[in-house]
C-alpha cells in the first residue's frame, strides 16, 4: 500500500455485539487502520463504522473509545479522514469534527484523484421503493427527533438504539441485493453524470463490477468479508485484509 493510495471502507458496525464477541474483527480493522500512516494519502469511511453513534452534549459511547483512539492517532500523523454518515451512525456530531479533526459528510462525496472521478455514498435510500424506510429515515434525522432523544439518559438511550439497529440490520441481511438492480438504479445514473467509478456500502456484499470503462464497487463489510477498496495509480480494486502472502 504505497504512499498515495486512497482507502475506502464501510460497515464494520462496531458495538453491535459484546466486546468479547467483536474483539477479533475489531483488532483486524484496527490493524488495517494502523498500517495506513506513511502508506496512504487519505481514508474514506463510507458509513456504518459504528452500529450506532449519537453524541450527547457531554458524552460519547464508551464502548467505541478504542476505535476513536485509533482514528485520533491517524489524524495526528496528518492522514486526512472523511466519514460519510450511514443509516446506523447517521448523527455525526461535533466531537468527530472538532475534537478528532475528521471531516464528516451527510450524503454523497465526489473524489477526483489519480485521473479518476468517483462518486461515494453509503448506499441507503438510493434504490426505488422501501418508502416506509425512507419515511422513518426522515423522521429519525429530523432536528426535533434528535432533540427529543437527548432527553434519554445515555444508559437507556444507547441500548435502546442498539436493539433497534440490530433488528434493522438482520432484516436487511435476509434480502441480498440484486447486483443488476444496484448497477441500474445507483451506478448508471452517476455514470451519465460523468463519473467513472461508484462506491457504496450498506448492502454488506462485496461487488466489483466493470463494464465499458466504468466501475461499480459495493464495499462489503467488516463482519464477514473484511473488504476495503484501494485506489492506487488510478486503479481501483476491492481487497481483503490482511492480504494473502
Amino acid at each position: 500500500m504505497p504512499a498515495g493510495s486512497i482507502i475506502f471502507l464501510s460497515d464494520a458496525h462496531l458495538g453491535a455485539e459484546s466486546a468479547e464477541h467483536e474483539a477479533a474483527r475489531t483488532a483486524r480493522l484496527h490493524a488495517l487502520l494502523e498500517s495506513l500512516p506513511g502508506r496512504a494519502s487519505s481514508l474514506y469511511i463510507v458509513g456504518d463504522l459504528f452500529d450506532f453513534w449519537f453524541e450527547y452534549r457531554t458524552a460519547i459511547p464508551r464502548r467505541l473509545f478504542p476505535t476513536l483512539a485509533v482514528l485520533d492517532r491517524l489524524r495526528r500523523t496528518g492522514l486526512p479522514i472523511t466519514y460519510l454518515n450511514g443509516n446506523h451512525d447517521f448523527y455525526l456530531g461535533s466531537f468527530l469534527h472538532e475534537t478528532l479533526g475528521i471531516r464528516t459528510v451527510d450524503g454523497a462525496v465526489t473524489v477526483e484523484e489519480q485521473g479518476r472521478r468517483l462518486w461515494l455514498h453509503h448506499g441507503d435510500g438510493l434504490v426505488g421503493g422501501d418508502n416506509g424506510y425512507k419515511l422513518l429515515r426522515g423522521i429519525l434525522r429530523h432536528p426535533a427527533s434528535i432533540a427529543a432523544y437527548r432527553w434519554l439518559h445515555p444508559d437507556q438511550g444507547i441500548p435502546l438504539a442498539l436493539s433497534v439497529s440490530g433488528l434493522s440490520r438482520h432484516s436487511r441481511e435476509d434480502r441480498p441485493p440484486e447486483t443488476d438492480r444496484l448497477w441500474r438504479e445507483i451506478a448508471e445514473p452517476r455514470f451519465r453524470e460523468g463519473y467513472d467509478g461508484v462506491l457504496i456500502g450498506h448492502f454488506h456484499q462485496a461487488v466489483d463490477r466493470r463494464e465499458d470503462g466504468k466501475q461499480f464497487i459495493v464495499l462489503g463489510d467488516w463482519i464477514e468479508h473484511f473488504t476495503y477498496a484501494e485506489l492506487e495509480d488510478g486503479q481501483l480494486a476491492l481487497k481483503v485484509w490482511p492480504e494473502a502472502k
